[in-house]
């Protein structure tokens, strides 16, 4: 499970907000702290990196971000410490605490925790204008398509979803901004994007040609929400230039995790940084709008932080005992 390092630089005019962290007990607080994230391209790093920037600044504490293969990978790394905190979306994360990981058939990795969440993952699809694909019905017999990382959310429940919808495929893995340079260059004919959005690769393929973003029909999502742990999920017109309406897809929640061992204290700081400056969080990105309290329901897999739990009864927001690790 090779990863890569890329440590957080502190951006103290940007995201330094006042906090009275300094003032606790800190004798049971890590060093340093590294969140896993996943490809560069893709929303889990600009977010995650942004994050950890807020974090390290704030409560004075050494941080950074990690690439790695996505929320499989970041589930293993964070059960098995190796990574104290990580970002999951809650299919791979529930596969993962049940023993049915790709990554290690058979391990249940129950020894990670929730903090907090973050915003819903839409899948979508997205083609050349050039190549005349404007619907999941047009993707040609046996076209390549890419998935993301291999082991990332997308690789893990979008081919399985084209599958559903009777599409023949070519399967190509790969970071966020390769497969979009491969898209450009026509190497490939489809890119099948699952990440908050507005993805990075997209907006920044939007700059270099004409895309056609790609969502589903009515009796398409229907069937992928019958078949998978999707909801329906409405991407706004606004998100990419090249969308003139809002595009139906289907999505999944993703949340914050931490290793169950960590310090309760630290936990309990970084949730009440997180969860009380919003503005400050979707400044580092858009798609943090919906990493407010309010959504610490849509959890229904992982277990509590008893920090973060803290955080939230005491705010309102109650969270049972024995929802709580």
């Amino acid at each position: 499970m090779k990863t890569q390092a890329v440590m957080a630089v502190a951006f103290a005019s940007t995201f330094a907000v006042a906090t009275p962290a300094a003032a606790q007990d800190r004798s049971d607080w890590p060093t340093n702290f590294t969140v896993g994230t996943a490809s560069q391209g893709g929303t889990y790093f600009a977010y995650g990196s942004g994050w950890a920037n807020f974090v390290a600044e704030n409560l004075g504490v050494s941080g950074g971000a990690e690439i790695t293969g996505g929320p499989v990978q970041n589930m293993a790394l964070v059960h098995t410490g190796d990574l104290k905190f990580g970002l999951t979306t809650m299919g791979p994360a529930r596969e993962s605490m049940e023993g049915n990981s790709p990554l290690a058939p058979g391990m249940m990795m129950d020894n990670v925790c929730a903090m907090f969440p973050m915003y819903e993952t839409p899948f979508s699809v997205t083609a050349l204008s050039s190549s005349g694909i404007t619907s999941i019905a047009d993707i040609p017999d046996g076209a390549t398509i890419g998935f993301g990382p291999a082991g990332s959310t997308s690789d893990t429940y979008f081919p399985r979803m084209m599958e559903t919808l009777g599409v023949n495929f070519e399967r190509r893995n790969g970071s966020w901004s390769d497969l979009g340079g491969q898209l450009q260059d026509g190497l490939i004919d489809v890119v099948a994007f699952a990440a908050g959005i507005p993805i990075p690769a997209v907006s920044q393929l939007e700059v270099q040609t004409d895309v056609n973003i790609i969502g589903m029909t009515d009796a398409e999502a229907e069937t992928i929400i019958n078949n998978f742990p999707v909801s329906e999920f409405i991407i706004p017109a606004s998100t990419y230039q090249s969308l003139d309406a809002p595009s139906r897809v289907v999505s999944m929640w993703n949340f914050a995790m931490v290793n169950c061992d960590v310090s309760e204290s630290f936990v309990y700081e970084i949730t009440k940084l997180t969860m009380e400056n919003n503005d400050k969080m979707v400044s580092i990105h858009k798609a943090a709008r919906n990493s407010v309290p309010e959504n610490y329901t849509k959890n229904n897999v992982l277990p509590w932080h008893p920090g973060a739990a803290r955080w939230f009864n005491e705010n309102g927001y109650p969270i049972e005992d024995s929802k709580i690790k």
